[in-house]
């Protein structure tokens, strides 16, 4: 496939993404800003509204603006356009698995970036998963799109380590 189509149709997944998490996050902020809270599977799946200035587990919600504006934007500005300009680069090279990955990531980051641009550096979360009292913080869907990429990597590279040690547990020595 031409590396201009792969190009076009990574930013097509990347805003199809981005528009997707801003409709589920105005649905939140529509149907659960009140306080409304919605469990599902006997409380494994929560919906409940939050809003949160910092990062995962409110990690820097006590930073002052200028520094969180550095931080939570303009860095993260940053690296996405650097992603996108390798993307571009390396399209030729990638299969779809590594665009999707990097749709992912974009789209997840973008999202966040949105949502912080828009109301104050406030990020809108309104899920939680878990059991009894092992709980995950609350997050919405742009976190889950990078976190399933980062987990994904991790398992994939674990992978390839393991593969690469049996590879070379079977080669002989001098």
């Amino acid at each position: 496939m031409k590396p201009w189509l792969k190009i076009f149709l990574f930013c097509i997944a990347a805003c199809a993404l981005i528009g997707f998490d801003r409709i589920i996050k105005n649905f939140a902020k529509e149907h659960l800003m009140d306080g409304q809270i919605i469990s599902y599977f006997k409380n494994f799946f929560v919906l409940k509204y939050a809003e949160n200035t910092g990062a995962f587990f409110s990690l820097g919600n006590e930073l002052s603006d200028s520094v969180s504006l550095w931080i939570f934007i303009i860095v993260p500005i940053a690296f996405l356009i650097s992603l996108l300009m390798y993307v571009i680069v390396k399209s030729k090279e990638m299969n779809w698995i590594k665009l999707l990955g990097f749709a992912l990531i974009l789209a997840g980051g973008m999202g966040n970036i949105i949502d912080r641009i828009l109301y104050d550096r406030h990020v809108t979360d309104f899920m939680i998963l878990g059991i009894h009292n092992l709980r995950t913080g609350i997050f919405n869907f742009a976190d889950l799109f990078v976190s399933f990429v980062v987990v994904s990597l991790l398992l994939f590279y674990r992978g390839k380590k393991d593969e690469n040690l049996k590879v070379s547990e079977n080669q002989p020595t001098e």
